[in-house]
This record gives structure tokens, sequence and C-alpha cells, in this order.
């Protein structure tokens, strides 16, 4: 595993979060959301990212306004049409 050195200034800092720790949580979330939303990241690994369980990464999409299933209309009928 690498690390990554972030400079922030401190009013940054204190928009996302208490200390230093909690921001680079936070961080890491965001960053990992906007991966998995570009299609970038799959959901196990940006959750891997986020440093929490796939289970918890989806169900905290909604905060961040990211679908948890990324399906067209015709996607969807497809998928539930029976056979």
């Amino acid at each position: 595993m690498c690390e990554l050195t972030i400079n922030l200034p401190d009013e940054s800092l204190a928009a996302l979060a208490g200390s230093p720790e909690q921001a680079g949580a936070r961080l890491r979330l965001l960053a990992a959301v906007k991966l998995f939303e570009m299609k970038e990241l799959s959901s196990a690994a940006a959750a891997q990212l986020a440093g929490i369980t796939r289970v918890e990464f989806l169900s905290r999409l909604h905060e961040f306004g990211v679908p948890t299933f990324d399906m067209t209309p015709e996607d969807f009928a497809q998928e539930t049409r029976l056979a």
C-alpha cells in the first residue's frame, strides 16, 4: 500500500472535518464515490479505498446523489423479463 500526502489550507481542513484524520477519511470516501460514479472503480475497490465495507459503501452512495445501480429502463426491463 502506498501513502499520499496532501497539503490542505486550514480553511479546507475545517470545512472537511475537525482533525486531519477525519479529513483524510472524508477525502478517501469522496474520491471513492466519484471514481465509482465515473466507472473507474468497482464498488468493492471503491469501498476498499474508502476503508469501509462494500455494503456500507453502497448504502452511503445516496448521500452523494450517486445511484447504487446504473441501469436504463431498457436494461431493467430486460433483467426483470420473465422467460
